[in-house]
């Protein structure tokens, strides 16, 4: 099993949550090389977890991303149940749900099992990384790493600084994310820092001017995607998030940064209605499967 080109990233890495994200994660550091823990919370968690990261790593071997065989790749996996099986990685990310107190009480449990040498980082897309850090007992060792959906195939990881993270970190950070074959954008902690901030306020304002009448979603998403060189539209790339998952992020910019954040009624009511995006088969637009 070789890879196809050199890469720098931990020799063994944890990852905490195997949902989307989670799973995207573990694949990326996989496929750089690492020998990969992932924590879920219960047996069909964690065989679902599998489930998708053997997947990622099947289409990587039929896209002739890297040698080998699915057996092979997948011995460098294991997926537990216990965060004490991280105990002997040298980077984890955090990637459990966006819920404050959750990313709390993960990020402290997963720590308390960490070596002093150990690095932890979290992939939230918006929530406060200073915050976050001061509820820990090692906080320059802790940054974001915020990692784009789909991550097997985004380029862009946004390294967030806290004013706690050591200058180390820093550089390590930014030298793993080019290890992972992706680009970093390094920026310092902010409400939604860069890439969530705009990303969010474009959709923001597509959903009013659906809200309004102003197009159609298929409209107002090729508007972007011919005009202004979108690879998604905003309105499939929220389906592709997850209206829910992109209302809480607008709630709380709304909290941070004032009204011109508001969520849109339509994006509430959708919400209420279970139309969530691609998870449910239906958003702004339908989906089977």
């Amino acid at each position: 099993m070789t890879e196809k080109h050199a890469l720098s990233v931990p020799a063994t890495v944890g990852v905490l949550g195997g949902g989307r994200m989670g799973a995207g994660i573990a694949h990326a550091f996989l496929l750089a090389g690492a020998q990969v823990t992932v924590v879920e919370r219960d047996g069909q968690a964690a065989e679902a977890a599998r489930e998708r990261i053997e997947r990622d790593l099947a289409k990587s071997l039929e896209r002739g991303s890297v040698d080998g065989n699915l057996d092979e790749w997948s011995e460098h996996l294991t997926v537990s149940l216990d965060s004490a099986d991280l105990a002997g990685c040298e980077l984890v990310v955090e990637a459990v749900p966006e819920s404050w107190d959750l990313k709390v009480s993960a990020l402290q449990e997963v720590e308390r099992h960490l070596s002093g040498t150990a690095w932890l980082a979290t992939n939230t897309s918006s929530l406060s990384v200073d915050g976050l850090a001061a509820q820990l007992a090692r906080p320059e060792r802790f940054c974001g790493l915020h990692f784009f959906n789909p991550v097997p195939a985004s380029k862009l990881v946004e390294v967030v600084v806290s004013k706690h993270t050591g200058e180390e970190l820093k550089r390590l950070s930014v030298q793993w994310v080019e290890g992972l074959g992706k680009t970093p954008v390094v920026v310092n902690d902010a409400p939604g820092f860069a890439s969530s901030r705009l990303g969010v306020a474009i959709a923001l304002e597509a959903i009013r001017m659906v809200e309004d009448g102003v197009a159609s979603p298929e409209d107002i998403d090729n508007a972007m995607v011919l005009g202004y060189k979108f690879p998604v539209g905003p309105l499939a790339l929220t389906d592709i998030v997850g209206l829910d998952v992109r209302l809480g992020i607008a709630e709380y910019l709304e909290s941070e940064l004032g009204e011109r954040f508001a969520p849109p009624q339509l994006m509430r009511d959708m919400v209420a209605r279970g139309e969530l995006g691609r998870k449910t088969g239906k958003g702004f637009f339908s989906y089977d499967g």
